[in-house]
């Protein structure tokens, strides 16, 4: 068998075992991978190079899923370090409620292709469906057959381990779909061990999947680095009135509408790094805190936004918020003055400058501002709140705003203002320049194989500098910039008591990343499909020149 058929086959039996995240399935699909290795001879002689790695404290009981080879050809110097290459999956999937009826068939892709024929997609979308070229399913795409390249990856190399100039180390986790305690929980384990055996780990190699950039994009993709992300969030705090003296009150909904308008999708807000551009920020909430029908306007209102980085840092991601907020805040109190001349006009009553002003903090601000009023009782005050909060399963962007919520009801400016903060999660990105020694390497190595691809698939296939999606590559590498911690860490309320990441670890590991996935379309919703072109051919060819080139 060719090491693309070996693949699809792998793939639609990871398939058929249903790992969506938050549930079970995650342990029994991490328990069939530690199955396949054990089943190797390579392992069976090694058993303890093959371990399952506890998410400490997971009610579900997930673990990571390591396997590593160690190569024969050690370096020659005594006290130097053996290079290690760390090949990467994830083993979730998305959820499966956008399957409705067809929920019992999202893990059986040939029942599945059979079921989809009798729902309307586009014309594109249906030629695909019954086409044998591509296969359905929940996970097949994003990120099974990727995962099962990998594996098939290890089991290759496992049989030449005498002859590799360095190690090979698999990691499948659970939870990227969710808050990827998988990996994160994996970066103190990998760091740990690479201590212990003297490993230096120099590229970690992805194989989450690769889609079309924009409709007719023909091209195929090889990602040499990964965006981040940042949840900047907006706390916002008006002054209620009764709906029949609207003048009388800032209202909160109106601020938060027009913050909305600066912010939303705005292009000036996007992250540019060699010539690529980040998608805009984009909210994904916001709503007015009443917790009941009132006659009165709103004096509160949460908002946050996704806001994807390349090269941007915390500080700098921070100031234009809030260039953007007091933007807003004058815009708002412009209008209001406005509308209220023109409504004392029709009305025949007296006009007055109505007296709001533009207030924009950040959390550290105000932090600050209300501990030098109220000293060490604002910190016993926050965590008796967190510990309340965590009791009944609150998450961190629900812990995040009640603990500003408190730190500004101590406050004595209680006049309308917007407070800036950020809430989890933070995902680094990781911009691959060519700076270090490592990352010129991975970008040499890489352009190589493209080029050799491209000559034996026919493919137009290029490279680009930022994976656009969100994932695990993030926790491999992090910045040992501290203001850029400082920065994050002074405006995350959550920070260290409900939230935190193993920053030294990942500072630990710093690899340049690579992402070298399978194509496809349609992730996480019910058309999700794989391509067996490419996705069978070209890109195991590139995964196993790169791990071959990586490990000379």
């Amino acid at each position: 068998m060719t090491n693309g058929e070996k693949i699809k086959a792998l793939a639609l039996e990871l398939t058929k075992t249903p790992s969506i995240v938050g549930t079970s399935g995650e342990a029994i699909i991490a328990q069939e991978i530690y199955t396949y290795f054990a089943n190797l001879d390579y392992f069976r002689q090694h058993p303890d190079q093959l371990q399952l790695l506890p998410v400490p404290g997971d009610a579900l009981g997930r673990c990571t899923v390591l396997a590593y080879i160690e190569g024969g050809q050690k370096p020659a110097e005594a006290q130097a370090k053996t290079k290690t290459v760390l090949c990467l999956g994830h083993v979730d999937t998305a959820g499966i409620e956008d399957f409705g009826d067809l929920s019992a068939y999202a893990a059986s892709p040939e029942e599945l292709r059979e079921k989809l024929r009798s729902i309307q997609f586009s014309e594109n979308t249906r030629q695909e469906i019954d086409s044998p070229d591509w296969i359905m399913g929940r996970g097949i795409f994003d990120m099974k057959t990727g995962v099962a390249a990998l594996m098939v990856m290890i089991a290759e190399f496992a049989q030449s381990a005498g002859q590799l100039a360095g190690n090979l180390a698999f990691i499948g986790v659970p939870d990227e779909e969710g808050s990827s305690a998988g990996m994160l929980s994996a970066a103190l384990y990998l760091d740990q061990l690479s201590r212990e055996k003297g490993w230096d780990f120099i590229a970690a190699v992805d194989t989450d999947y690769m889609t079309d950039r924009f409709p007719g994009d023909e091209n195929k993709y090889v990602y040499i680095g990964t965006v981040g992300k940042l949840l900047p969030s907006f706390y916002i705090y008006g002054e209620e009135t009764h709906v029949g003296e609207a003048f009388n009150g800032l209202d909160a909904n109106l601020l938060s509408a027009e913050i909305l308008r600066h912010i939303d999708l705005n292009t000036e807000l996007s992250d540019i790094a060699d010539g690529e551009v980040t998608q805009p920020p984009v909210c994904l909430k916001q709503r007015d805190l009443k917790k009941e029908y009132t006659v009165q306007t709103a004096n509160a209102v949460a908002l946050y936004f996704n806001h994807a980085t390349h090269s941007s840092l915390p500080a700098a991601v921070l100031a234009k918020y809030k260039q953007k907020a007091e933007a807003a805040f004058t815009t708002v109190i412009r209008r209001l003055n406005k509308e209220y001349e023109s409504f004392c006009r029709l009305s025949g009553i007296p006009h007055r400058q109505l007296p709001w002003q533009a207030q924009v903090l950040t959390y550290d601000e105000l932090y600050q501002a209300v501990r030098k009023e109220t000293g060490d009782k604002i910190d016993s005050l926050i965590a008796n709140l967190v510990q309340d909060l965590l009791g009944k399963k609150a998450d961190d962007r629900e812990i995040s705003l009640a603990i500003v919520e408190q730190v500004h009801k101590l406050y004595s400016n209680q006049n309308s203002k917007v407070i800036l903060y950020f809430s989890p999660p933070y995902y680094p990105h990781a911009f691959v320049t060519g700076q270090t020694e490592k990352e010129k390497r991975l970008l040499d190595i890489i352009g190589k194989v493209v080029k050799e691809a491209q000559a034996a698939y026919q493919y137009n296939i290029m490279t680009k500098k930022f994976y656009p999606y969100i994932s695990d590559l993030s926790y491999c590498s992090l910045s040992h910039n501290e203001e850029v911690i400082d920065t994050l860490t002074a405006n995350m309320p959550a920070w260290s008591r409900s939230y935190s990441l193993p920053l030294q670890a990942i500072q630990n590991l710093n690899m340049p990343v690579v992402n070298i996935g399978p194509y496809g379309k349609d992730a996480h919703k019910l058309s999700e499909r794989l391509s067996c072109r490419y996705s069978l051919d070209a890109m195991p060819f590139i995964l196993a020149r790169t791990l071959t080139e990586l490990l000379k």
